[in-house]
């Protein structure tokens, strides 16, 4: 037997309890039940198991009042009654292992993929403490990232944390897919938290794909699972990262979405007592966030990196709502997906005007950086004129800063739905080589007008 396998075995007999405090079902009060005999055994956020004669019923304690302990089961409450046994488990662990890789596992450690797996020698807490800020590393080198958008004006850098905003049907997953397959990573830990279950399916084989799930670890909670399993969803793909990044691996660490894990924690906060104060949302929604974002990011001398992806489903494209208003505040740059641009069909819809990478100008040489800024002000000058432009209402010769941008937006454009086999070095180059083209055009143009005046 190798040794992994016998550090795992110790792990799961470590884990065996003789013995188990139990109580009793006192009342069922809407999702929440209410237990006697366990306010001394039992602490906040333990598991508890529930024997009834529909079979085992678990779930976790929320409050504890007198004698009694509230406790939030996975399933319905259906089949419960007076008097049924509850016994405590103990606090939730996860004991992430390097053979995960490749798999797809639910939030407590269960294979989803139909094949055994085995736990690692380490059990560790879902609800880690970030690195101590003093003493972690500054943000990293540039990272490759396969799309040319990111490898030029939107840099993405090791230990970075961004955002990406969109509403639905956008391409957001296809997004997420594109950076799991071709982001420089040695790992990469994908939540899907709340998703259809017919698309876990469809993102793990076809989006994904072998050539993305190679390297990669998979924690899924569908829709249909209770708001305990899909908020504890991202703690516990959080926790495999850190694994690997305590192991001194690069890791890349991908959520889809954070907007069901804020549903899922109000669930939970709500049933628990507190009051929805913040636009439907608990006050503790906001910390439950940011905790959950700290944990990612550079790490100390010894041990590698987080760079984190964080999704945020936006109704409307309102940046302002509490979700996308807290991320926002707490990350190094955010990502724009726009419809405008997904119903004209340039994938990624990225809108580069209103995303933003907070790595620039570090990320970028003095000559990338003078590219960068120029791109973004012929952007900006075909923004502001684009319904003027298509109403035919501008004439050549007036701005020549619009001029220019209206002969290199079709380039530019498309531009930003290119992939970036070679890396910045290469997009960078492709992105100089419009720019001279551009101008090249518009002096041959005015060269031209010139001409024909004279004549």
């Amino acid at each position: 037997m190798e040794e992994s396998q016998i550090a795992s075995l110790r792990q799961r007999i470590a884990g065996v309890q003789a013995v188990r405090a139990v109580g009793r079902v006192r009342s069922v009060e809407g999702t929440v039940i209410w237990v006697r005999g366990l306010a001394h055994k039992a602490r906040i956020g333990d598991r508890l198991r529930l024997m009834r004669e529909a079979g085992p019923l678990e779930g976790e304690v929320l409050r504890i009042r007198e004698e009694l302990v509230a406790m939030l089961p996975d399933d319905g409450v259906e089949g419960v009654s007076q008097g049924d046994r509850v016994a405590v488990l103990g606090a939730p662990g996860l004991a992430p292992a390097d053979g995960w890789i490749g798999r797809v596992i639910d939030p407590y450690g269960q294979p989803l993929d139909g094949a055994p797996i085995s736990p690692g020698p380490q059990l560790r807490s879902i609800r880690g403490s970030p690195p101590p800020a003093a003493r972690r590393r500054g943000l990293g080198a540039r990272l490759a990232t396969g799309m040319a958008a990111f490898d030029t004006l939107l840099p993405i850098v090791r230990g970075q944390r961004i955002g990406l905003f969109a509403g639905s049907g956008v391409g957001k997953s296809r997004l997420l897919a594109g950076l799991a397959r071709g982001m420089a990573a040695e790992v990469v830990v994908l939540a899907l938290v709340g998703e259809r279950g017919r698309e876990l399916h469809d993102f793990v084989h076809d989006v994904l794909g072998p050539e993305g799930m190679a390297r990669a670890v998979v924690v899924a909670a569908t829709s249909d699972r209770s708001p305990l399993e899909r908020r504890r969803c991202a703690l516990a793909a959080m926790t495999v990262a850190e694994h690997f990044r305590d192991r001194g691996r690069q890791v890349l660490f991908l959520v889809d979405s954070i907007t069901r894990f804020a549903e899922a924690h109000r669930e939970v906060a709500i049933a628990a007592g507190e009051l929805p104060a913040l636009r439907g949302f608990p006050a503790s929604t906001a910390h439950q966030i940011m905790r959950l974002a700290e944990r990612a990011g550079p790490g100390l001398e010894d041990s590698g990196d987080i760079t984190a992806v964080f999704s945020v489903l936006v109704a409307g494209s309102d940046m302002e709502e509490p979700i996308a208003d807290i991320l926002r505040g707490v990350l190094d740059g955010h990502t724009v997906l726009s419809r405008d641009i997904a119903e004209r069909g340039r994938y990624p819809a990225i809108d580069v005007l209103r995303s933003v990478s907070r790595s620039l100008p570090e990320a970028a040489s003095p000559e990338e950086n003078e590219i960068l800024l120029k791109v973004r002000h012929l952007i900006g000058a075909y923004a502001r004129s684009e319904a003027m432009i298509r109403a035919g209402l501008y004439r050549d010769g007036e701005d020549p800063l619009l001029d220019q941008a209206i002969r290199i937006w079709p380039e530019l454009d498309g531009f930003f739905a290119e992939a970036s086999p070679e890396g910045p070095a290469g997009a960078f180059a492709r992105l100089t080589l419009l720019l001279r083209r551009a101008a090249a055009a518009g002096h041959s143009e005015r060269r031209g007008g010139r001409d024909r005046q004279a004549s």
